[in-house]
């Protein structure tokens, strides 16, 4: 086995998961609810049929981040993820021990608001099946004035949905409370659901498809002008997030059989063969659904297109089937990001560098349970947010603490450490994570009010910062003292 010396220390871990189960994981992660809520929302956002290009560009992105998650993957094939990575490119113990820290207190909040997004999508299509679902308790806008920054905005809402997504997470984390083998039988059939329901839509947007609607440009769709260019912006926040999920094999590193082939190959193919089915998916419902349909603001279209599209085309029941594997595969998504990300603060505890009941190992299970405990419950509490808002923060948290350190960083690790075995090694190094780097930046700019975002990300950072500096400094570790090497 390749990889760091320290990956050697986690024995209790099971290496269970081979290329294909890897691959199977990715692609339910990465699928998930995404496509079936947010496809409209990216319509919406480039005003027409010209959204293709922010399912084009956002995979030509998520390929590029790709090739630097693959490279540091099969070279630190650990549990943790990013957790690893960061702590070696900047240094175990010293800089690097800030960096791994931050990645791990942001995660604390992004994961469960991954997680969530998927609970809420499941209910808002649960609301099609279950009309009665559609109501409100209570809703209301939170406000926390803040000095400098103006203040914390959030919308939160209690409905019968809500209660629905909030279950719907317990019930994944039941599920995932079990050994690494067995949940990889569960996730080939949480797999075979994913597919199934992208067929059915696929195949119906297929045989019914009309050019003339699936083509229907409006005036001026590709002038360069202002607008375009944050209409991709904001596209492109969407389909970052349809996309991600590919490096999830990476987080279950300590769990893969020769991590060096697999997970190389489980980012790749799983980026390649997602990015396939969501430029087919959304050509074809375009050919079926007028795509001004997709920019009301409270049409069925968009709040369920796909209940909408099979209804139109074969009726009531058709439109059930399909809902309900939608739902299905809403469940299958929140399954696979749980199980990955509640692997990530065990290996920082068991790294003392988060709280130590993280490190905490199941008995006969042989899996992180008090993590996946703990990310579960917060992760069921964010199911009361609303959802634009769940993914506008979720990607610009992860974007600002994790993958631009990363992809830079890919970069860093190369000359600080030209010594260490890669056996994988990015291709047509280093214009991937340039390229990466630059379309992130784009992502947070390049967008309407892409300031509230920010906010919240550095507020988020300088947390971080206070409680990693309280606590290195009553550890005696960095930067106060030479304790707290990895």
């Amino acid at each position: 086995m390749t990889g760091p010396s320290r990956d050697g220390g986690e024995p209790q871990l099971i290496r269970g998961l081979g290329t294909g189960g890897a691959t199977m994981l990715n692609m339910i992660d990465m699928i998930g609810v995404g496509p079936f809520i947010t496809l409209p929302l990216v319509v919406s956002a480039m005003g027409g049929p010209q959204a293709i290009l922010g399912w084009v560009l956002g995979a030509a992105l998520a390929m590029c981040d790709g090739l630097v998650w693959a490279e540091l993957g099969a070279a630190m094939p650990g549990a943790g993820g990013s957790y690893r990575y960061l702590g070696e490119i900047y240094g175990p113990g010293r800089a690097g021990r800030l960096m791994s820290f931050l990645f791990v207190w942001q995660l604390t909040f992004s994961a469960p608001l991954s997680v969530a997004s998927g609970c809420i999508g499941f209910a808002m299509y649960a609301v099609y099946a279950f009309p009665a679902l559609d109501r409100t308790i209570t809703a209301a806008r939170l406000h926390v004035p803040l000095p400098l920054v103006g203040g914390f905005d959030a919308g939160v809402q209690l409905t019968l949905g809500s209660l629905v997504a909030c279950g719907v997470c317990l019930i994944a984390t039941l599920l995932l409370y079990r050994r690494i083998t067995v949940v990889a039988k569960l996730a080939r059939y949480l797999w075979a659901g994913v597919m199934l329901a992208l067929a059915l839509v696929i195949a119906a947007g297929v045989t019914h498809f009309d050019p003339a609607l699936a083509f229907d440009f409006p005036a001026g769709s590709f002038a360069l002008g202002q607008g375009f260019f944050t209409g991709l912006g904001a596209a492109l926040l969407v389909t970052t997030y349809d996309y991600w999920g590919y490096y999830n094999v990476c987080f279950l590193g300590g769990e893969v059989r020769d991590p060096a082939r697999t997970i190389p190959r489980a980012v790749l193919l799983s980026i390649a063969l997602v990015a396939a089915i969501y430029v087919v998916m959304n050509v074809s419902v375009l050919g079926v659904i007028p795509w001004r349909e997709f920019t009301q603001a409270d049409g069925e279209a968009r709040a369920h297109f796909v209940s909408a599209l099979m209804e139109r085309l074969y009726g009531r029941g058709a439109a059930l089937v399909a809902t309900a594997l939608v739902m299905w595969t809403a469940f299958a998504s929140v399954f696979s990001l749980l199980l990955g990300y509640s692997r990530v603060p065990f290996a920082a505890a068991q790294d003392r560098n988060y709280f130590g009941a993280f490190a905490r190992v199941h008995p006969r299970g042989h899996f992180p349970n008090v993590s996946l405990l703990v990310l579960g419950l917060v992760a069921a509490a964010f199911c009361f947010l609303r959802l634009s808002e769940v993914i506008a923060a979720l990607v610009v948290i992860r974007i600002v603490v994790q993958f631009l350190a990363q992809t830079v960083g890919v970069v860093v690790l190369r000359r600080r450490r030209p010594e260490m075995a890669r056996p994988f090694r990015m291709w047509l190094y280093p214009a991937p994570a340039i390229a990466a780097t630059c379309g992130f930046a784009y992502v947070l700019f390049m967008r309407p009010h892409f300031q509230r975002e920010l906010i919240y990300a550095a507020l988020l950072v300088a947390a971080g910062l206070v409680i990693y500096f309280a606590r290195a400094r009553a550890r005696g570790e960095w930067p106060f003292g030479a304790g707290g090497g990895a």
